[in-house]
């Protein structure tokens, strides 16, 4: 990791501003949302009938070599969908691969992006098959005076097969966003095709650059579709289809709609302070779900409306994102322990392909948990700490499991999908939050 330094004010000179102590913070309730929600049954069974729903599979020769994506999110679901897509391929006497398909992640190295995979559950044992990860790449097009890339390893195969979650992103809106055009633009075009891609977004449409290179990609490689899964609020699989390379335009439009529908938010949508235990690249591409946090701070897009959170927390980043501290810009406090973890030179060259800096920046560094809390009445315009609505999740990927501050209690009672528990004084040891309320 880099080493910043670090001089910290102590706890008890950042809470001079406003005299308030421990004593003064409302009480918290444990709340819980309980979504209606669809799974799918057996995920490894449905990424074997996604295979058989690809009619360009049945024309490929015996023993055909085919390359499967594989990208850098912590998708509960989707290991076990690939491996029922190797399985079916190997069934039909194939030679798969999966190949990491993730942009510049893993510090933009191969052994990098290999280990990313295996902290997602992806290994050669568990998949039952060979991965093969480069960040070699070759010119297979161009869009608007620009080359499109893909990985050398998929463009020699025989055949590409494309999976990915589609979900909406977090940079842009658009008619397709993150989904199989994604994974093919930006995932398998590594650090070379996503930094262009990014580039030409920066002074354009993303959503049209995603779709038109995708194009390109479908018509010079041999891409015999894709398989798409939807998760549920649940982070667990809704919906897995497979998707024939000529419909893949056309049909995932309708795939994010659902995926919209399915999109787990927090219910509350006003917060003084929002503090979020973890940020990290498992957990979203920009640490955390700007759609979940209301803020996407990327040029040319328009801030949500909804949720309104005057200051964001964030207390640690996750061990899988192996420094990468992309998103830690979108929060206005970070406890010292995430910076201590920080690897610049991972978190940097992301930051160079994505190309907005400000979600890379340092926030103010709290020394610990009491300096959060304390600081809230100072910086939120809410002088009096027993008002502050604050809400704590584990990270953007579970807004439905938080602690509550007790002005909220009232509202989220009244909502008949929301559980709430009695309220209680917080617990610290040594300054940070001693129990885990989830």
């Amino acid at each position: 990791m880099t080493e910043i330094p670090l001089d910290v004010p102590s706890p008890d000179r950042l809470a001079a501003a406003n005299d308030a102590t421990v004593d003064d913070l409302p009480r918290f309730a444990p709340a819980s949302v309980d979504w209606e929600i669809d799974t799918v049954p057996d995920v490894r069974e449905a990424g074997r009938e996604a295979v058989v729903d690809l009619p360009a599979i049945e024309s490929l020769p015996a023993d055909a070599e085919v390359a499967v994506t594989a990208g850098s999110r912590g998708i509960h679901d989707f290991p076990a969908m690939v491996e029922g897509v190797v399985d079916e391929l190997k069934d039909r006497g194939h030679e798969p691969f999966v190949f990491p398909s993730m942009g510049s992640h893993g510090g933009a190295t191969a052994d990098g992006q290999r280990r990313v995979l295996a902290d997602l559950g992806m290994t050669e044992k568990s998949l039952g098959c060979p991965v093969k990860s480069s960040m070699d790449v070759v010119e297979v097009g161009e869009y608007d005076g620009s080359p499109v890339y893909a990985d050398r390893f998929a463009a020699d195969a025989d055949a590409i097969l494309i999976a990915n979650r589609v979900k909406p992103h977090t940079d842009f809106s658009a008619r397709i966003e993150s989904g199989l055009c994604k994974m093919a633009v930006i995932g398998m075009g590594k650090h070379r095709g996503a930094e262009m891609m990014h580039n030409a977004a920066l002074t354009g449409d993303m959503g049209a650059e995603i779709r038109e290179r995708a194009r390109v990609i479908f018509d010079e490689l041999p891409v015999v579709g894709g398989v798409a899964l939807i998760e549920n609020a649940a982070e667990r699989a809704a919906h897995v289809e497979g998707v024939p390379t000529g419909k893949i335009l056309d049909r995932e439009p309708e795939l994010l709609e659902r995926a919209y529908e399915e999109l787990p938010r927090l219910p509350v949508d006003d917060l003084d302070l929002l503090i979020v235990d973890e940020l990290g690249k498992e957990v979203s591409g920009t640490g955390m779900d700007t759609n979940v946090i209301g803020r996407t701070y990327f040029r040319g897009e328009a801030e949500p409306e909804t949720p309104d959170n005057t200051r964001i927390y964030v207390r640690s980043l996750t061990p899988p994102s192996h420094g990468n501290a992309l998103g830690m810009g979108l929060a206005d406090l970070v406890h010292r322990d995430l910076i201590a973890d920080v690897d610049l030179g991972d978190t940097y060259v992301n930051i160079a392909t994505s190309g907005e800096t400000r979600r890379a920046k340092i926030p103010l560094i709290v020394p610990d948990d009491v300096s959060a809390l304390l600081l809230a009445p100072s910086i939120t315009g809410t002088p009096n700490p027993e008002e502050l609505r604050i809400a704590r999740i584990p990270n953007t990927m579970e807004p439905g499991t938080l602690l509550v501050s007790e002005p909220i209690i009232p509202e989220l009672r009244a909502r008949e999908n929301v559980t709430v528990g009695e309220p209680r004084r917080l617990n610290f040891q040594d300054g940070d939050l001693s129990d885990i309320p989830y």
